[in-house]
């Protein structure tokens, strides 16, 4: 037999039985993927945080001089807002979550099951039952709520009945999970994730698991490509006078439906594998300090704009309702954001002057400091582009913030670094080199088809994605029922002969 034959005969092998291993995981895949076009895994965004929010009074509050020594020189990670009918000093700093009181300074105390309860309530609007500590559960993998465990579910009625998740250090809602969200999970992100075998944030065993299947796949995917080719007369007919041999219906269909999903079908598996960032490889190499050195050396605590009493009457005055203050720092100059229940934002500077965004000039001259290499072009976006873009809420990364306009800068580098930084607020919300570029259009493209353009025609595109969902779900369900044809016959019983 030529090297040739036997290349075709292990493709053949390889698409066969890799099928038939996978199949059921695909056929889940495409329909849990046709789920999360409409509800995404349970998150709780900063709108929502902001619209169950009151809105903060000047009267009797201390500044952040009260704080903690470390806390004073690290104001970017505090915010100030009503906890429980009283104001709060929320921090929530890496690893570190806590809260102070701030009308005297004092660390609030510990969070028990009635403190969580009495935050679910007023945040749902509705009464609180069945509190219960919980470390981590099917909805709570998410690494960013690691500061906050253990945390307490809580279960609240009305109209949209849900179990929220309460912080055990601060004693702040940080997730909610509505029922009807939690039930179409199921069928949704919590399956396609492979979640039921999920332990922890960070489970390599799940990560892993998830890697060599999803590779796995991919190969039978991109076998069948081959075989499906290589078995479609494109000149001349087989003798039943079609173009493929098959005359069975299901081997039939599993051919045709797979000629015509074969890009759709490879694509999406592959990606799917890309979104679990094998070995670091869409991952830049960075200095850790790079946000030290743009935020500059700890702050003067002396201004005015470090008491949030001088602050809020300054909005009030402008006609500005905050439900949160947060503070930051860039270039060793502090500055506080008002944010009200909309999400709308505004920007206090030390002399207690409001805008609705940072100077160019400042943002730009702390921003030369993100990365170690001369800025080739510095911008201001108005619009979206192919890497800075908002999603929906049910989108993975629907909570990822991205105002407009944006500072937008190249540097010279290796990796060739491009940084977004909202001027409404100063956070840097995007850096990317090369890795993280490719990334992006391995997974995020290929998997959500989420150029900008196509976001803006979300009803179309959904249509779209439904439509070709459906045709890979066909021709896994084609495959679905070869294989069990093929395993009956291979692993069946044998056929009893007949004595006359």
């Amino acid at each position: 037999m030529s090297w040739s034959a036997r290349g075709k005969r292990w493709t053949y092998l390889t698409h066969r039985w890799l099928g038939i291993g996978g199949c059921v995981l695909m056929l889940l895949w495409f329909l849990s993927g046709m789920v999360m076009l409409f509800i995404g895994y349970p998150k709780l965004t900063p709108q929502e945080r902001l619209a169950a929010t009151a809105p903060l009074a000047a009267s009797g509050l201390r500044g952040l001089d009260v704080l903690p020594p470390a806390l004073q020189a690290r104001p970017e990670s505090v915010a100030l807002r009503l906890l429980r009918g009283q104001p709060v000093y929320l921090v929530r700093a890496g690893k570190d979550a806590g809260a102070w009181s701030a009308r005297d300074g004092r660390p609030l105390p510990a969070v028990d099951t009635a403190t969580a309860a009495q935050s679910a309530a007023a945040f749902a609007g509705a009464d609180a039952h069945a509190v219960a500590p919980v470390g981590e559960d099917r909805w709570t993998h998410s690494g960013a709520l690691d500061p906050h465990r253990p945390l307490y579910r809580v279960e609240v009625g009305g109209p949209a009945p849900a179990s929220l998740y309460v912080s055990s250090r601060t004693g702040e809602v940080v997730l909610d999970a509505p029922y009807a969200q939690q039930r179409w999970n199921y069928v949704g992100a919590w399956l396609h994730w492979v979640y039921m075998i999920r332990m922890q944030p960070r489970d390599p065993v799940w990560t892993w698991t998830v890697i060599v299947l999803s590779a796995l796949c991919s190969i039978a995917a991109f076998s069948g490509v081959l075989v499906g080719v290589w078995r479609w007369r494109f000149q001349g007919r087989y003798r039943s006078g079609a173009k493929t041999p098959y005359t069975e219906p299901w081997m039939r269909w599993h051919h045709l439906l797979g000629l015509m999903a074969s890009a759709l079908v490879c694509t999406w598996i592959f990606s799917g594998l890309m979104s679990m960032n094998p070995a670091g490889l869409f991952s830049s190499e960075r200095s850790g300090g790079a946000m030290d050195a743009y935020r500059g050396p700890p702050p003067s605590l002396d201004s005015a704009v470090a008491q949030p009493a001088h602050v809020l009457d300054a909005l009030a005055d402008a006609g500005f309702a905050p439900v949160e203050l947060q503070w930051r720092r860039m270039g060793g100059a502090l500055y506080a954001l008002a944010f009200d229940r909309t999400g709308e934002v505004r920007v206090v500077n030390a002399r207690l002057q409001i805008a609705r965004q940072l100077p160019r000039v400042q943002v730009e001259q702390a921003a030369r400091s993100l990365v170690a290499a001369p800025v080739l072009t510095a911008t201001v976006i108005e619009r979206t582009d192919a890497y800075y873009y908002a999603r929906a809420a049910e989108a993975m990364n629907g909570a990822a913030s991205r105002r407009l306009p944006a500072l937008k800068l190249t540097y010279a580098d290796p990796a060739a670094t491009t940084a977004y930084i909202e001027l409404a607020t100063g956070d840097v919300v995007l850096v990317m080199g090369q890795r993280e570029r490719v990334g992006r259009w391995l997974f995020n493209f290929l998997h959500s088809w989420d150029l900008p353009v196509m976001l803006g025609a979300a009803g179309t595109r959904q249509a779209i994605l439904l439509l070709l969902s459906l045709g890979g779900t066909a021709l896994c369900s084609t495959a679905l029922v070869i294989a069990w044809r093929r395993l009956r016959r291979k692993f069946g019983a044998a056929p009893q002969r007949r004595h006359g």
